[in-house]
């Protein structure tokens, strides 16, 4: 029996969620999602046209009890950082067995790998680039492994790009004019099946859990100066950094909110 935490229910968490939910094991869900179905959400998301403007984990929720009606859900339609749902979002993690962030944002992110270390729980993140010319799949266990600031920041370091754009294709708006392009539902569904994957085995295996990476890029065009080829994988395997601004192992204390401003000015960095 366990308890999944996650933030996010958009095209790509909805799909994490569903397939994850499939699972016995899981009976217990707290899903966070603030937004609003909208017309222009329909082309990419599992939910029907006739479903707009509706909160989007009111209708999670009962995609989810449609196919298992014995499942306990809480929703909770906030920002994972509403300072008045503070209180209730970190008794939620505190209970869970395993966590799921479909954050599209940044900060977001550093907020999610906060809680989790906190309350050292497992967790994984799922990032379609834009465009859909790939994705990453990261997993997260508490100890001596890297936070998400130390994957970021690697991972920025680590992917070459020939004509100087940025390798973080996963927020639009970016620099480059690719980072505005949309992915397809298609592109959607290949990388959070592979979330989802990721997901289910570290449920299963637990501490014991080793693929053999900590982020995985799966590409899924050859784009010019960015990808060689289709279809390739690339398996990173991430230390802790000892310099990190998030998880430093150091004793000095931290303003988390200047650590993630800091780390968010180094990753968006041309």
């Amino acid at each position: 029996m366990a308890h999944l935490f996650q933030v996010g229910a958009g095209s790509g968490g909805m799909t994490v969620l569903d397939i994850v939910c499939r699972d016995p094991r899981i009976t217990h869900v707290t899903l966070i999602e603030p937004d609003i179905y909208k017309p222009h959400n329909v082309i990419r998301h599992q939910f029907p046209p006739a479903a707009v403007d509706r909160y989007k984990v009111d209708l999670a929720a009962a995609c989810l009890l449609e196919r298992r009606p014995e499942l306990h859900i809480d929703t909770l339609r906030c920002s994972l950082m509403d300072a008045a749902m503070t209180e209730r979002i970190d008794t939620a993690v505190k209970t869970c067995d395993i966590a799921i962030c479909a954050a599209d944002n940044e900060p977001a992110k550093f907020h999610f790998d906060m809680l989790m270390r906190r309350h050292k729980k497992p967790w994984t993140l799922g990032e379609v680039l834009a465009g859909g010319i790939g994705g990453l799949v990261h997993w997260f266990q508490h100890g001596n492994g890297p936070c998400y600031g130390c994957v970021a920041s690697h991972l920025r370091r680590a992917i070459d790009t020939d004509q100087g754009r940025p390798p973080d294709y996963a927020a639009p708006g970016g620099i480059a004019p690719e980072t505005t392009i949309p992915a397809s539902r298609a592109s959607i569904e290949v990388i959070a099946s592979l979330h989802a994957q990721i997901t289910l085995q570290l449920l299963t295996h637990g501490s014991t859990y080793a693929p053999g990476f900590t982020s995985l890029l799966f590409t899924l065009e050859a784009v010019p100066g960015i990808f060689e080829e289709a279809f390739r994988t690339y398996r990173f395997r991430i230390a802790r950094s000892p310099d990190c601004l998030i998880c430093r192992p150091d004793e000095s204390p931290i303003d988390l909110d200047r650590a993630v401003d800091e780390a968010l000015a180094r990753l968006n960095q041309p």
